[in-house]
């Protein structure tokens, strides 16, 4: 297969462009991320200038945005899926508990409703379960920070097309319904069931898409380290600056918020191949 480079913005990839993987609620959860870090500079600002009063309702605005944004992380990431499930579980036991009961007092119409009903809920359990743990055990190609290029596919050739920058990500697509009609996700060939990025496009390359939601399977890593200007208004929020190998680092908040490690550029670039291999 070959490798082309090419602007595609319009037409190819069975009729998509790259427009359709813009993704507002992501643009949405990274203005949030903005919203908490300013709160909490102005709260230690004000206790710095010792103004406890303005710190205190700084601090319950903080304590507010903090709730709304663990509340919505734990619904993208699993832990929600984790603690619904442990829920199923106590109710599972319950309702075997009432089963058992049933059965002894030959409620046998009683008991087969029940019996039904912990099966559901069986279900119920083992989905909330997996989707848990794809979010403890999951495994990404490229990381925090990395530049990458937006690929697509036209006949037996791979374009190359925007630069971008990985700044989130989520082990499978966390978009609505809607969103995956748009971008026609059931034709990928991973499908929604792997590793989606939010990624910073360069705004030299299209000013009209400030963060895409971009699969594994359509980013490329540079064969070379990307040294050349990124052009992006979040750049400066997000990232330290930029590293040897022309990636960026994220900030400290950034990694916690995806529960990152610091990545260290290997001294020898050979080491970093040797190690993808």
């Amino acid at each position: 297969m070959r490798v082309e480079a090419g602007w595609f913005f319009k037409g190819g990839d069975q009729g998509l462009d790259a427009s359709s993987e813009h993704s507002e609620s992501a643009n949405v959860d990274i203005l949030i991320f903005f919203l908490h870090l300013n709160l909490a500079t102005q709260v230690q600002r004000a206790l710095n200038l010792e103004e406890y009063g303005t710190a205190q309702q700084l601090r319950n605005k903080l304590t507010e945005l903090e709730t709304e944004v663990i509340k919505q992380q734990d619904a993208r990431r699993g832990s929600a899926s984790k603690s619904e499930a442990q829920d199923i579980a106590i109710t599972i036991l319950h309702r075997r508990a009432d089963l058992q009961n049933a059965i002894q007092g030959e409620n046998y119409a009683l008991a087969a409703e029940i019996r039904d009903e912990i099966s559901k809920l069986e279900s119920e359990s083992l989905v909330h379960s997996a989707k848990a743990q794809l979010y403890e055990n999951a495994q990404y190609m490229f990381r925090l920070g990395q530049k990458v290029r937006h690929k697509m596919f036209e006949a037996d050739l791979i374009i190359l097309g925007y630069r971008g920058v990985v700044c989130g990500m989520d082990p499978f697509c966390c978009e609505s319904s809607s969103w995956k009609e748009i971008s026609r996700v059931e034709k990928l060939s991973r499908g929604a069931e792997q590793p989606f990025y939010q990624v910073l496009v360069d705004v030299g390359a299209n000013p009209n898409i400030l963060v895409a939601y971009v699969p594994e399977e359509k980013l490329l890593a540079p064969d070379e380290p990307d040294m050349e200007m990124f052009d992006h208004p979040y750049i400066s929020f997000l990232f330290y600056g930029m590293d040897a190998a022309g990636d960026f680092i994220p900030i400290k908040q950034l990694r916690e918020k995806y529960n990152k490690p610091r990545y260290e550029v290997p001294s020898d670039p050979q080491e970093e191949n040797g190690e993808n291999d």
